[in-house]
Order: structure tokens, then C-alpha cells, then sequence
């Protein structure tokens, strides 16, 4: 693992190189130009960032030490304030660039398919792989402010992918809407930052996360008389921008709204990357967190909140997108519960799983919306099962693990985090409880209610559709094929390891008296 440098540095450029050749030399290389260079890009990431995965995993098995930090270069230095451009590489960030690049390869390959009539092809593909870039850049960074940079720039990116089809209102409207809510939660993030910084006077991960407890007795008076402990403050500033990040309530509004992307992209922003950058935010900061029982009971209340509400709203819409993005908003009040409750490999182990059937999940509605000739509401659809064999097979597989049907992956997770919550100590737990415990049900409700709408019943299209309607093509179907798989075994093959092993080593930090 020597060479790991070089490694690290391969895996962020190589998706950013795509992007600018596929943005900049777009005409030049043409539509098969476009696609060849991001998805080697992407490739060549993915299989570096397994190559990372598993030279840890064989370390780890040797007893040797298994995390990698360096710093690549000193970006600026102003008075005692250094900020760097660095990595850290440790079973935490490696999980995530796995995950990252495996599902944004396969949305890659399924734009081929999906996009393939659409005049701004190239430019699709340019903001994809640049999203995935700065997506790489958040979950490797060693520093806030690194982190920032990636976190403000796959905010930026959505902001251009949600707008995508800037000729529609709707798609405007939605773009802006997911920008402003945002940067409520960016403000809370940047005063975040500004709070560790004050508290520890530094930004570097390994030496505020050194000695957390250095600063637990410092304090701030926000208001006259009302005296705050100084990481309580810094740790809930901090999870305000994980709630815009990951659609927590109440800044979830923008997230339904941002379906007026293309389906790739939907796929992508709420399987792996930029919904999930709030979770790891989190993951990554449990050293803070753990000293802070206010914010941990927090956001235990927040994430049961969004779990329970956000299916209630799943259940009513008729856009085929939508049901699916409220059961991304459900499925990450779960994740946010089980990091309440300082179940933190519980959430990351659930965020691992989800990515996979979630992106299935999407990719196989958008494949449904092509055949159905971009028709969304499943009130015109049915019967869809004869025409459509691998796509349907796709879809009861995705939802049988979004309903945490025993033996796939989502029931792993599903059952950790309840099971987690139901033994935690923290205020607002007994709700928490109840709340995931009821969400398990309404999320069979409205998943079911898809897949019986949507592929089984009588036939609710017009004779034209009805007409046209076959299976789509391999570039579309493929990507399903490989998602699926790991959507039934991820999580029987990561639980042992995950929630009972030393997985994660010391890149998360949970108090002996928080230990459920």
C-alpha cells in the first residue's frame, strides 16, 4: 500500500479529466467520445478504490496500521490557520469511494441508454463525472475545509443536473429551490466550521479528533443568560448543514422537486453521493458528537421525524419518481436515527445497502419511463410485467430490500439500526422506536403499492404505448443486472464485519456509555 498517494490522487483526477474532456472538447470528441472518456474515468476510479479497499482489509487481517493521511500540498496560511489539500484513507472513507464510484458507474453506463435522443448529451456526461469528483473530493478529504470544497461542489453540480432541461419552468423552479434550501444548511455548516476552528484552533481532522475532550469546557451565550456548551454548539451547527445535505426535516422540501432531473441523475444524487454526504459528515465527526448527549438526542428527533413523515407523504403521490425520492427522504431518517443513537456503523452500514437498491430502484423506473414514452404517473401504467421481464424482476428485488424482506440486504440494516434505538438511553428514544418501528410498514405500504400499479393489474396505457412496449436495451438493463446483485447479498456479507467486527477501526469513535 506504498504507492497508496499515487493512488488516491489517480482516483479523484480521473473522473474530473472526463469531466473536462467530455465539457470542454465535447464537439471535438463527439457523443461516443463523450461517454468513452467519463466512463474510463469513473472505471479506472472504481477499480482503484477496490484496489484501496482491499489492501486495507489484508492489512487489517496482518494487525498492521490501516490508515493512510497525508497532506498533498499547503493551499494557504493565514496567521495560525493552515488550510491543505490532503487525504485521508481509512476503512470509513474507503466504504464510501466503493460505494461512489460502483453506483456512479453504473448510472454512467445506463445515461448511454437513457439520454441517447438528447441533445445535451455530452454536457450530461461532463456534469456526472465532474459530480463524482467532487464527491470523491468530500469523502477523502482530511480537513474541514477540503470537505467543504467537495460539499459545496456537488451541491453546485446538482444545482446544474436538477436544471438540467433548463427549458422547462418546473425544472427551474426545482433547481433553485435545491440551491436556496442549501445554503441554509451550507450557513450552518460554515458556522459550524468556524466553531471547531474557535474551539480547537485547528481544522485538521487527526488533531481536533486528537483530544476532543480538550475543549469540553469552554462555553458560548448565545442568548442573555442562556450559557451553551461550545461543542454542542459546534456539533448541531454541523448536522444543520447535514440536514439540508440529506433532506432532513424540515429542509427536506427540496429534494422531492429535484425528480425534474433526468432519471441517471435522480439515481445518483440519492443513492450514493449527495444525499448521503450529510450521514458520512457525521460518520466522520462521531469523536464530537459523542461529547454531546443535546445534539445526539437532537438528531435522534429529527431523523425519526423525517423516517415516519416522509412516508405518510410517500404513500400519496402518483409520480413513479416521487414515491421512490420519499422513500429516500424515509430511508435516511433511518440512517439519521441510527446516528442519534451513536449507532454509527449501523448508519453507515444502511447508507452501504441503500446505495445499492435505491440506485436499482431508480434506474429501473426510468427504464419503466422510457418504454412508457416518458410517462411518470402510475395511474397510466399496469400490467407491465409481460412486457418488461427484467426490469420487473429488478424492481421486486429493489423493493423486497426497501422493505426489509428477511435475507436481503435492507433487512440487515433495517433491523440494526431498530434494534439500536430500541436500546438506546437518550431522550426522545421511545418515540424514535416507535417511529422506525411504524416506518417499516408504511414503506412496505407504498413500495408494494409501486410494484403492483405499476407492472401488475390491467393495462391503464393508450393503444400507441401499449404498442411499443418491449423491454429496453442491454446499456439500460445491464447496470440493473449489476445492482441487483449486491442489493440481495450486501447485506448478509457485510454484517458480520460491519456491526460486529472492528470494520471500521478507529475511523469511528463511539463512548463506552453509548455503546448499544
Amino acid at each position: 500500500m506504498s504507492d497508496i498517494k499515487t493512488l488516491c490522487t489517480i482516483i479523484v483526477l480521473a473522473p474530473l479529466l472526463g469531466s473536462i474532456l467530455a465539457g470542454l472538447g465535447g464537439r471535438v470528441i463527439g457523443r461516443a467520445g463523450a461517454h468513452t472518456v467519463t466512463i474510463a474515468g469513473v472505471a479506472i476510479a472504481c477499480g482503484l478504490s477496490i484496489k484501496i479497499l482491499l489492501g486495507l482489509l489484508a492489512a487489517a487481517t496482518t494487525g498492521e496500521a490501516i490508515v493512510y493521511n497525508e497532506t498533498l500540498y499547503t493551499w494557504l496560511e493565514s496567521g495560525g490557520l493552515t488550510i491543505q489539500v490532503g487525504f485521508l484513507i481509512d476503512m470509513l472513507s474507503a466504504t464510501m469511494m466503493v460505494v461512489v464510484t460502483f453506483v456512479s458507474l453504473m448510472v454512467h453506463i445506463y445515461t448511454i441508454g437513457y439520454m441517447k435522443e438528447d441533445p445535451g448529451y455530452q454536457r450530461f456526461f461532463s456534469y456526472i463525472s465532474l459530480f463524482t469528483f467532487m464527491m470523491l473530493m468530500l469523502v477523502m478529504a482530511n480537513n474541514f475545509v477540503q470537505l467543504f470544497f467537495g460539499w459545496e461542489g456537488v451541491g453546485l453540480v446538482s444545482y446544474l443536473l436538477i436544471g438540467f432541461w433548463y427549458t422547462r419552468d418546473s425544472a427551474i423552479f426545482a433547481n433553485m429551490k435545491a440551491f436556496l434550501v442549501n445554503r441554509v444548511g451550507d450557513m450552518g455548516m460554515v458556522l459550524g466550521i468556524a466553531a471547531v476552528l474557535f474551539l480547537y484552533g485547528s481544522l485538521d481532522f487527526n488533531t481536533v479528533f486528537a483530544n476532543p475532550a480538550a475543549a469540553s469546557g469552554v462555553t458560548f451565550e448565545i442568548f442573555e443568560g442562556k450559557v451553551w456548551s461550545g461543542i454542542t454548539v459546534a456539533c448541531i451547527l454541523l448536522f444543520v448543514g447535514a440536514m439540508a445535505k440529506s433532506a432532513q426535516f424540515p429542509l427536506h422540501v427540496w429534494l422531492p422537486d429535484s425528480m425534474e432531473g433526468p432519471t441517471p441523475i435522480s439515481a445518483l444524487i440519492h443513492a450514493a453521493t449527495m444525499v448521503t454526504a450529510g450521514i458520512f459528515l457525521l460518520a466522520r465527526t462521531s469523536p464530537l458528537f459523542e461529547l454531546s448527549e443535546t445534539a445526539l438526542a437532537f438528531v435522534l428527533a429529527i431523523g425519526a421525524i423525517t423516517a415516519l413523515f416522509m412516508g405518510f407523504l410517500g404513500l400519496v403521490q402518483h409520480d413513479i419518481k416521487r414515491v421512490i425520492a420519499y422513500s429516500t427522504l424515509s430511508q435516511l431518517g433511518y440512517m439519521t436515527v441510527a446516528l442519534g443513537a451513536s449507532a454509527y456503523t449501523a448508519g453507515i452500514f444502511h447508507l452501504t445497502t441503500h446505495a445499492f437498491f435505491k440506485a436499482l430502484l431508480f434506474l429501473a423506473a426510468g427504464s419503466v419511463i422510457i418504454a412508457m414514452h416518458h410517462q411518470q404517473d402510475m395511474r397510466h401504467m399496469g400490467g407491465l410485467r409481460k412486457y418488461m421481464p427484467i426490469t420487473h424482476i429488478a424492481t421486486v428485488i429493489g423493493t423486497l430490500a426497501l422493505v426489509g424482506f428477511p435475507g436481503f440486504a435492507g433487512f440487515f440494516s433495517k433491523d440494526a439500526i431498530i434494534e439500536a434505538v430500541k436500546a438506546s438511553q437518550l431522550p426522545g428514544a421511545e418515540f424514535a422506536y416507535a417511529a422506525v418501528l411504524a416506518g417499516v410498514f408504511i414503506t412496505s405500504l407504498y413500495s408494494f403499492r409501486l410494484l403492483f400499479l405499476v407492472f401488475h393489474g390491467k393495462e391503464r396505457m393508450d393503444d400507441h404505448t401499449r404498442e411499443h412496449l418491449h423491454e429496453t436495451s442491454w446499456v439500460v438493463t445491464g447496470p440493473l443486472i449489476a445492482l441487483a446483485i449486491p442489493s440481495v447479498i450486501a447485506g448478509a456479507y457485510l454484517m458480520e464485519p460491519m456491526l460486529f467486527g472492528d470494520y471500521f477501526g478507529d475511523a469511528i469513535y463511539i463512548a463506552s456509555n453509548h455503546q448499544v
